[in-house]
């Protein structure tokens, strides 16, 4: 039996979660699914410019899980940019900080956000 992912902590939820090139319908479109923890790694270590080493301890994961999370996430928007896929970003091993900001206790109400996904 495999090892069950630990979650992931997450800062925020995306307020869009959805991105596709303008002037294509969404159905001539494939669709990459980038999960919330694959998000956050951008955002911490592109948006925010933080080492691998504390991006990692704000995510609750090693810097190897890491690594291996921000590899996944810069391929996919690489696949998107370059294709011209669609993006959707929701779902993963995740546990959001954000719950009980918006909707109560479960979560903040934005879709797909504080949801997990079996990876």
């Amino acid at each position: 039996m495999p090892r069950p992912f630990c979650p992931r902590r997450v800062a925020n939820c995306p307020d869009v979660a959805f991105f596709k090139p303008a002037g294509i319908p969404l159905g001539q479109l494939n669709v990459v699914v980038m999960p919330l923890d694959e998000f956050e790694a951008i955002r911490l270590a592109d948006g925010q410019g933080l080492e691998q080493t504390e991006a990692a301890k704000i995510m609750g994961v090693s810097r190897q899980t890491f690594s291996r999370i921000i590899r996944s996430a810069r391929g996919k928007v690489a696949d998107f940019l370059t294709n011209g896929a669609a993006l959707k970003i929701e779902g993963g091993p995740v546990k959001s900080r954000c719950a009980g900001k918006r909707g109560g206790a479960s979560g903040c109400g934005k879709k797909g956000c504080c949801k997990t996904a079996k990876k």
